[in-house]
């Protein structure tokens, strides 16, 4: 799954391209990733033509475009979604499933962008999905709950590392959690625990302030670097709106490595299920917890 630097990368390139452009059309041709929009299919096609495209923002793993009259359009590229930019009358990709038609007025396309194209989703496997958020140009209700994430300027690293120190979750598990901290997933958390020579399982509450601040720092640190590189491609699946894949999994240092040996020590990487998922971590430099004593 796309996670916030790979989203970010989106979003630039959605910022770069379509702000300023006006939706002419919009062709729903699959009505599976519109399933969250209350108005179905033919209400969230009629709810955005005509809309006049303000702005490219995020929070954590999701996207929202907002509009001209107040509302957004919300999206979540889920497992395999793709936001792609391309010329009218290009051929349409294989998993093709909502298709914008976009046009600026004459003179005001932004660089790079294109005076009159097109915006497809094109998910593969429908996980992600799109909507239409009324009044949802600041920020959508539907994703108020989610916490910042940690590139945010207002992200509370304070209270960030209080809270992980009320937890006895496994620090990974806590890394992965939206309400606390959004926008890391599996491979940035695997990655940053490594950094910080913690185990995924070690718990929140036994971890010094010291240790919290600094693993937030490795974080922060993964996800500017993967950022810096266009994200995480480990398949064609996730791209930019210019179908270009990132380059930051040459740089990983755990996930995806199994067996491989650890860049600071030369143990061989473990990897052992989580969440119905992989963790990988070296044995080495990320000793497993020892377990509580019962009382």
């Amino acid at each position: 799954m796309p996670e916030l630097p790979e989203v970010e990368v989106v979003r630039a390139g959605l910022e770069r391209h379509v702000v300023g452009a006006t939706i002419a059309l919009v062709d729903v041709l699959h009505e599976r990733p519109v399933r969250r929009d209350p108005g179905g299919a033919s209400g969230f096609a009629a709810a955005l033509t005509g809309r006049r495209i303000e702005a490219a923002r995020r929070r954590g793993k999701y996207l929202w475009l907002p509009l001209d009259n107040g509302d957004a359009l919300l999206a979540h590229l889920g497992m395999s979604g793709q936001m792609l930019v391309q010329p009218a009358g290009a051929p349409p990709e294989r998993h093709l499933r909502v298709r914008f038609a976009l046009s600026f007025p004459p003179g005001s396309a932004p660089a790079g962008g294109v005076p009159a194209g097109e915006l497809r989703f094109v998910d593969q496997r429908m996980f992600g999905g799109l909507s239409v958020s009324p009044g949802g140009a600041d920020l959508p209700a539907e994703i108020a709950h989610i916490a910042r994430d940690p590139l945010d300027p207002e992200f509370d690293d304070a209270a960030f590392v209080a809270r992980v120190r009320r937890r006895t979750s496994g620090v990974k598990r806590l890394l992965l959690d939206q309400g606390l901290i959004s926008g890391v997933g599996n491979i940035y958390a695997d990655e940053a625990l490594w950094r910080a020579r913690l185990h995924g399982e070690r718990p929140g509450d036994r971890l010094r302030p010291v240790q919290v601040r600094e693993l937030l720092g490795h974080v922060r640190d993964v996800m500017t670097a993967a950022l810096a590189q266009g994200g995480t491609s480990f398949d064609a699946l996730y791209v930019n709106v210019n179908g270009q894949s990132g380059y930051f999994d040459r740089s990983l240092h755990a996930y995806g490595r199994e067996g491989e040996a650890c860049d600071r020590c030369g143990r061989p990487i473990r990897r052992v299920a989580f969440m119905n998922r992989s963790s990988y971590f070296c044995p080495g430099c990320q000793p497993v917890p020892r377990t509580r004593r019962r009382v």
